[in-house]
């Protein structure tokens, strides 16, 4: 068993800690976004149980941790130095001390707290002493783990990917330990209650539209009605000349309205187009294809300004059909379960609905124009503010409904990509080597994505995940026809692959 200590800040927040950190420091940090506190990459824990890969590979953020930074967010740290709200230590089910190792209880701690309970988990260096702690983890805490928190395909793929005699060995700790290990509970942290916005904030919304000019117009008109209205909306809109309606967005607004007709492509670049007008404290990112509650905009600024945060990924919830209304939205958020609204790090990142302090835009840069034609530039946004020490966080106020609907938008030029021969159109990430006779799968901006944030490990772990989802989406029926064209999906892979390190080697770009 663990002993925690008391300490009360001057403002009376009540927080419990182990080791001896260095209280000059508590007051301050109980003021911000954490909720655990820690040192653990200064003290042999970074990047430890990287057997994570079997099951993350490339799909969490925070399989990696970023140590270049004084505060970033990370789950990894040892039980005998760390520091908790009092508040958060009540909500959860404690340390599990099932496992032979205590190293392993403190990464069970902290991963799930993280990854499941909404709980905001950051290394502070200096906090505790530097220390060099072993991170070696055994074959059964290593089973354990997987029997608890995975499904049991992936305690099956991780036994794949073994030595014929270590997969026996923990073959035989899965089947002696699979009726006695408990599978994880979800525990719920509760959000802190909102405080009212301080001062007088500005706020840019950028929406860049394509072949949607009606459902931007209704957009403006959601914007309007807000309650804390934003200060400046900026539209960047690709709609063809032929296609366009000139005039659609005069309005009588209570903002300040920029439209300019996009003549680049791309989305990533409209965004960054839209950026350089931006004059706000708070940027919020949008799609043109949704539709806002009047306090959207207000919750983003009451949320940041509580949690002290300094960006924020909004609900982003699926319309049944695209002719649904915010009396639809009420509706759905309505049969929420409570678990919806917990708040704790981002997992991801949504430019359908996202707000980052101005300052962490002029930080980080605007998006990376290599994923135009492309998915992923979401994600590569939102791990490029946390690699870079940025505390996001998940915001379930700030609601939206996504319409999502048939035609128009950026993914027209995504769709072009499925196409071979004289209709398909180049697309951006293509540069001087046009698709020929075989089609890149997946896009190659997310194996850009891939190499650009994890570990060639990671990466490898990726490219069998993949494949081996190909291969059996259709079950055992379809399972003959899958490996029969085997060599062509891993053709296709090898392609992307190609345009991926292409797009590494040219490096971000940002116009």
């Amino acid at each position: 068993m663990i002993q925690l200590s008391p300490y009360t800040t001057a403002t009376g927040v009540e927080l419990l800690y182990t080791g001896s950190p260095d209280v000059k420091m508590l007051d301050q940090l109980a003021d911000g976004p954490g909720d655990i506190w820690h040192s653990g990459l200064q003290q042999g824990l970074a990047n430890a149980f990287p057997e994570l890969k079997y099951q993350a590979a490339t799909f969490w953020w925070y399989i990696n941790d970023f140590p270049n930074n004084d505060q970033v967010i990370s789950w990894r740290f040892p039980l005998d130095s760390f520091v908790i709200r009092k508040n958060v230590w009540n909500q959860t089910q404690g340390i599990d001390s099932d496992y032979d190792d205590e190293l392993i209880s403190g990464l069970d701690f902290g991963y799930r707290l993280l990854r499941y309970a909404g709980a905001t988990i950051l290394h502070i260096d200096g906090l505790f002493d530097a220390d060099s702690k072993s991170s070696q983890i055994s074959d059964k805490d290593l089973v354990r783990f997987y029997l608890k928190f995975f499904k049991k395909d992936h305690l099956y793929y991780m036994i794949s990917r073994q030595s014929i005699g270590r997969a026996a060995q923990i073959t035989s700790l899965m089947l002696s330990l699979k009726s006695k290990v408990k599978r994880y509970q979800e525990e719920l942290i509760e959000p802190r209650e909102l405080q009212e916005i301080a001062g007088q904030p500005t706020v840019s919304y950028i929406i860049p539209t394509m072949m949607r000019q009606e459902m931007t117009a209704a957009l403006l008109d959601d914007l309007a009605a807000q309650t804390y209205p934003p200060t400046q909306v900026i539209i960047i809109d690709a709609t063809p000349e032929s296609d366009r309606v000139d005039d659609i967005y005069d309005k009588r607004l209570p903002f300040e309205l920029i439209v300019e007709w996009q003549t680049t492509k791309g989305s990533c670049r409209a965004r960054n187009e839209a950026l350089e007008h931006v004059t706000s404290d708070y940027v919020i990112f949008g799609d043109d294809d949704i539709k806002i509650q009047p306090q959207f905009v207000e919750n983003h600024l009451r949320f940041l300004q509580t949690y002290k945060a300094d960006a924020c990924n909004g609900s982003d919830i699926m319309a049944d059909h695209a002719q649904q209304d915010l009396s639809d939205l009420a509706k759905k958020v309505g049969q929420l379960d409570k678990s919806f609204f917990r708040t704790g790090v981002s997992q991801s990142f949504n430019n359908a609905n996202s707000c980052v302090r101005r300052e962490w835009i002029e930080k980080i840069g605007p998006n990376d124009v290599n994923y135009d034609g492309g998915y992923g530039e979401d994600s590569d946004y939102g791990i490029r503010l946390v690699k870079n020490g940025a505390v996001v966080l998940y915001n379930p106020f700030s609601i939206n409904l996504h319409l999502k609907p048939p035609k128009g938008g950026y993914r027209f030029w995504g769709a072009e990509s499925k196409k071979l021969g004289k209709a398909r159109k180049k697309q951006p990430w293509e540069g001087d080597r046009p698709v020929q006779d075989i089609i890149p799968v997946p896009s190659p901006t997310i194996n850009y994505f891939n190499i650009k944030h994890f570990t060639p490990e990671q990466n490898q772990e990726y490219k069998r995940i993949h494949l081996f989802k190909k291969w059996t989406k259709n079950g055992l029926g379809g399972m003959w026809y899958a490996l029969k064209n085997s060599s062509y999906q891993k053709k296709q892979f090898a392609e992307s692959m190609i345009y991926a390190r292409a797009l590494l080697k040219k490096g971000e770009t940002y116009r």
